[in-house]
């Protein structure tokens, strides 16, 4: 019997004062502010088992700002509060 996996919620980043959609940066995707790092990456490397600390090392990107990005997911159950 095969076991059926959750998917992950969808998150509409627009409303998200951390994220930025921009036609002209990776062809609208929503990616962290200042940067090309695309918000749904951060979030697939959480729940792959990284940590904040870890993703902004890993992608030099501020702490706080992964950090802050992970919060709003949480709020928006996508993820468990990190």
């Amino acid at each position: 019997m095969a076991l059926l996996h959750e998917q992950p919620a969808v998150i509409d980043w627009s409303q998200c004062p951390l994220v930025e959609i921009n036609p002209r940066k990776l062809s609208g995707v929503p990616v962290l502010k200042g940067t090309r790092m695309q918000a749904d990456s951060i979030l697939a490397n959480y729940r792959s088992g990284l940590q904040a600390d870890e993703i902004a090392e890993v992608f030099e990107l501020p702490v706080e700002s992964v950090r802050s990005l992970l919060v709003y997911a949480a709020e928006h159950h996508a993820l468990p509060k990190p």
